[in-house]
């Protein structure tokens, strides 16, 4: 970067962080705030800011890089199906949450079935999940982003500076702010980096007098072969579980709109961010990989900061850069927010006892997540594809989980220890299935992974525990083993 960029870099970041402050300054309780207010903004996060919020903690590099990354229309698919994701969570999810006041998606667990340990289980996975995939993929996708948008050569050790940097940034505005400073940061960045990202595509296009030819088929094409990223019967079966997974019970999303004043505020941020996700976000998640491999070949995952690189002028650049680097911070810190409050409530308050200052502990949680994110980001540097390695890893822990919320809602008298038992089993089995066996696409094989958890908790609750499942559906809000609403 020259002057010019560091200097409007600085700035806009620097601008940002101004805003955030001055938006949340007096409403936090400092060191006395509690779970409410500070892993829930006490409640009042506005519908733009939750989705603002939902948006950009979802949009970082994992998406920006490592979609355009593959350079191929393909992986558009992950961005329309989200979209059924969103609806599912405003209208099947968050009535639930809301009517059981949770303060994390792994709270109703323990409702509906009574006991702690399930809770706990489900929280450990997700702590896994974001420790070991997508903390580092985050900070690898970051810092490769910035490095060849600048022409700085992408070593090892280039790319560890970077990421330390953006982790020290990241988690000072989870630590010391809370939710309510993440989503307010996440929606001035998101309005940058929307605004930016658009601009891209069309000076893209341009580059190339909006001419495709040349680019092979199978780059445009919106149906994928067998052999694609996403074969297109992929998407009849598990495609719409892994939106299910992601946009409903993943604490970093969910968290947010769990975090308006009412159900109705927090349906109608839900669908903005459905609408901004079909209208926007495919366009510039895949057509500049697309150009790229017209301009540049197949060259993978830094193919979008080259890019942004060549066509966007001088001082753009920089400001593209601040966008960039927001993006990374807003996920990266929203993961940590999110994080520590699973391990506060649903781990440290269980088996600990109530902490004394609940900012104090979910700091000390967010460091040592930092630390170790940090320590894994060499892994995903070794990596071909970052966007299809992070979806691949994350079936071990999503569809298991899934399975969980799906019994609790979908059947009552189930005792808690099937469907941990369920969980176990389908951690297992996508483990052997994409390790050892690969017979199917990762995709498929987390909609068997799905239908093997659900169907070992249910005959697991019949043989071992001797109780039969009923459907609760239309049945009521009830726990699913039948009376025990809290543990």
């Amino acid at each position: 970067m020259n002057v010019v960029q560091v200097g409007v870099f600085i700035a806009i970041t620097a601008l940002i962080a101004l805003a955030t402050w001055l938006h949340c300054r007096g409403k936090g309780k400092g060191a006395a705030a509690d779970e409410k207010d500070y892993f829930l903004a006490n409640g009042g996060l506005a519908w733009y800011f939750v989705a603002g919020s939902i948006t950009l903690t979802n949009l970082s590099t994992d998406q920006l890089i490592g979609m355009n990354g593959n350079q191929m229309a393909l992986l558009a698919w992950w961005e329309f199906a989200a979209v059924a994701g969103l609806f599912i969570l405003a209208f099947v999810f968050l009535p639930v949450y809301y009517r059981n006041e949770c303060t994390t998606t792994t709270e109703l667990l323990q409702k509906k079935y009574g006991d702690k340990h399930i809770r706990a289980l489900i929280s450990v996975l997700f702590l896994f999940g974001n420790l070991f995939i997508f903390l580092p993929a985050i900070l690898y996708g970051g810092s490769l982003f910035l490095l060849s948008m600048s022409g700085i050569e992408t070593t090892l050790a280039n790319l560890m500076y970077a990421s330390v940097v953006l982790a020290i940034i990241g988690a000072a505005y989870a630590i010391f702010g809370g939710l309510r400073a993440v989503a307010v940061s996440d929606t001035y960045s998101g309005v940058l980096i929307l605004g930016l990202a658009l601009l891209v595509v069309y000076l893209a296009l341009s580059a190339i007098d909006f001419d495709l030819s040349g680019v092979p088929a199978d780059r445009l094409t919106l149906i994928g072969d067998n052999d694609s990223p996403i074969p297109w019967h992929t998407l009849l079966t598990g495609m719409i579980f892994i939106q299910t997974f992601y946009w409903s019970t993943n604490q970093t999303i969910t968290q947010r709109a769990m975090a308006a004043p009412s159900i109705r505020e927090a349906q109608k941020g839900v669908m903005a961010a459905a609408g901004i996700r079909l209208l926007i976000v495919p366009a510039i998640v895949v057509i500049p990989g697309i150009v790229s491999y017209k301009l540049y070949g197949d060259i993978g995952d830094p193919a979008y900061g080259r890019i942004v690189s060549d066509v966007l002028p001088l001082w753009l650049s920089g400001a593209f850069a601040a966008g960039i680097a927001a993006a990374v911070l807003t996920t990266f810190n929203s993961i940590l927010n999110a994080s520590a409050a699973l391990y506060v409530c649903d781990i440290h308050e269980a088996y600990v006892g109530k902490p004394r200052s609940v900012p104090m502990l979910s700091a000390v949680v967010s460091i040592a997540m930092s630390v170790l994110a940090l320590a894994l980001v060499p892994f995903f540097s070794s990596q071909e594809s970052l966007i299809n390695t992070v979806q691949e890893l994350y079936g071990l822990l999503s569809m298991p989980i899934l399975s969980a919320f799906i019994v609790c809602l979908v059947f009552r008298n189930v005792k808690a220890g099937a469907a941990m038992i369920g969980v176990v089993a389908g951690v297992a089995f996508y483990a052997y299935f994409s390790m050892v066996w690969q017979p199917l696409h990762y995709i498929h094989g987390m909609f068997f992974t799905l239908i093997l958890s659900v169907v070992t908790a249910l005959v697991t609750n019949r043989l071992i525990f001797g109780q039969s499942a009923e459907f609760a559906i239309g049945k009521g809000d009830t726990p699913a083993q039948g009376e025990t609403a809290t543990a």
